[in-house]
């Protein structure tokens, strides 16, 4: 063998090993709305969980430092897809959380699909995302708007609120939102006697709350989440629609409720999948939190957590990050955590938890900061998002 040839070779044993670290190493990122109006849900107190999460679990997978990258898709698809795309042909991401925002995730997932990446969508809501839009990389984690019809909607009219008007967020969330909830309430005796749609970040809700009060509906939907949720309930109460309506919140977050404050917010019904007030493991993680942000988390913030801790144990147990071997591992997995108790990934990508009825306590009925919400009721994955065999993701062999 020649010199030049015992150099290749001797070259070619020293790469080895760093090539093949290389291809193990672990690149988390979140596309979020870091500044706009669902900053409060996930954004910087999402930041965080991921951070607690990555030094809870050692700070390393596979011999490799774990990496984290964040940017802001400002509630534009094409931005948060353009992130996506740039950071899997450029920096190694092997892992995406996708925020809040419907529209974003959708075309998040596309991208997952095409780069063969875990998509982790935790903030949008669009049930969707594991319907008809499903792929093997995506994966729906806290909740959805088949749970939030499913939780709130029932309870509404249960209550005795039969005839509805939905104000509604004009892009796919909204949509996919009121559709979800229509359907509980017609299916439970009610009718939808109209609906508006409403633009992003809007300033003034005057004239679409007088279209819901000229109505008659007994019910104002709440098609809607973060500021545009605060801000519409905050018109609701000033204009005195509550002494005819009722509103129902079909999304709403603790950070919502903590910007309302209780006098406005008392008595509303709403479903999630988390509280952080709700049994000794929440309140363990929400402790260790709070001494951070000085917040308590929301749902997004806690599944934020949850989600990061799960991938990473999904990477360990396969010993690698190739996206196939890591997503046969997270169908396998068993959730069982401060954020889930028996979670389970389902075929269509939906992650298969309980669901919480919570009704807003009174002023005086709250005993200490944060003491915002009262179980009304559990509900099973099943009766919350649905039969895996009634799926409308292709994935699904009925």
């Amino acid at each position: 063998m020649d010199s030049a040839a015992c150099a290749l070779a001797a070259a070619m044993l020293f790469v080895a090993p760093f090539a093949q670290a290389a291809s193990n190493k672990v690149v988390i990122g979140d596309i979020d709305d870091m500044s706009g109006l669902y900053a409060d849900v996930i954004g910087e107190g999402g930041v965080e969980a991921v951070k607690m999460a990555i030094a809870d679990f050692g700070g390393t997978v596979l011999g490799n430092k774990v990496e984290f990258m964040v940017t802001d898709h400002q509630n534009k698809p094409d931005v948060g897809a353009q992130k996506f795309r740039e950071w899997a042909d450029r920096d190694g991401l092997t892992m995406v959380l996708g925020g809040s925002n419907t529209g974003v995730s959708l075309a998040l997932a596309t991208v997952a699909k095409e780069k063969k990446t875990p998509f982790f969508a935790i903030g949008a809501a669009g049930a969707s995302l594991t319907g008809k839009d499903c792929t093997p990389y995506t994966i729906h984690y806290a909740y959805d708007t088949t749970a939030l019809g499913n939780g709130t909607a029932t309870t509404m009219v249960k209550e005795g609120g039969k005839s509805w008007f939905f104000l509604t967020a004009d892009y796919a969330f909204g949509t996919q939102l009121q559709e979800a909830a229509a359907k509980v309430v017609e299916a439970n005796g009610g009718k939808v006697v109209g609906a508006v749609r409403v633009p992003l970040s809007a300033s003034d809700f005057s004239s679409f709350l007088l279209q819901a009060q000229n109505s008659g509906a007994q019910v104002l939907g709440l098609a809607n989440a973060g500021n545009d949720f605060t801000n519409s309930l905050k018109a609701f109460d000033e204009f005195g629609l509550s002494k005819t309506m009722k509103p129902a919140a079909l999304l709403a977050f603790l950070s919502d409720i903590h910007a309302l404050g209780l006098k406005t917010a008392q008595g509303l019904y709403l479903t999630t999948g988390w509280y952080w007030d709700l049994n000794d493991k929440t309140r363990a993680f929400s402790k260790r939190y709070f001494e951070k942000t000085k917040r308590e988390p929301t749902m997004n913030q806690a599944a934020y957590y949850s989600a990061t801790l799960t991938y990473l144990n999904a990477v360990k147990a396969a010993n690698s990050t190739d996206p196939d071997k890591v997503m046969a591992e997270l169908h396998k997995t068993t959730i069982d955590d401060m954020f889930a108790s028996g979670g389970k990934i389902r075929a269509d990508g939906l992650m298969e938890h309980e669901m919480y009825i919570m009704q807003v306590k009174k002023p005086e009925e709250s005993k200490y900061p944060w003491d915002y919400y009262r179980l009304v009721q559990t509900m099973s994955g099943e009766e919350a998002f649905g039969k895996p065999g009634d799926s409308a993701c292709p994935l699904v062999t009925h």
